[in-house]
């Protein structure tokens, strides 16, 4: 199933957000995103087309994108393995499986740029 809600946002201005679309870019072949949310959720419809639209930029490909629906009840797949609590929430994984970053919902940034922000500090310190 996929999430409309991470359809890319047609307006959104990537040449605003170059480093963070430079940071996606130079790792789209060694992260997955594992995207929770619900087309019903107005924090999804808020916050997912601009950083679906912000995958596109950086071409990651479709199969490091999972995007996993829920229900008003916060459930579905994964949810618990995961801890989900707050939707949307995103977490990046490197290709052994560990979790490089997380956005929740309630950060003070867009997910992109959080995530770009967290990717790029994962990476420098390894």
């Amino acid at each position: 199933m996929t999430l409309e809600t991470m359809r890319p946002n047609p307006t959104w201005d990537s040449a605003s957000y170059q480093d963070t679309v430079d940071v996606l870019a130079a790792h789209r072949d060694e992260l997955t995103y594992l995207v929770w949310g619900g087309d019903w959720c107005k924090d999804c419809r808020a916050l997912l087309p601009d950083f679906g639209a912000a995958l596109e930029a950086a071409e990651v490909p479709n199969e490091r994108i999972e995007e996993i629906a829920v229900d008003t009840d916060k459930q579905g797949p994964k949810v618990d393995a995961y801890d989900i609590e707050y939707i949307p929430t995103i977490i990046v994984e490197n290709d052994d499986g560990e979790e490089v970053a997380r956005f929740v919902e309630s950060e003070q940034l867009p997910p992109a740029v959080y995530l770009g922000e967290a990717v790029q500090q994962a990476f420098e310190t390894h």
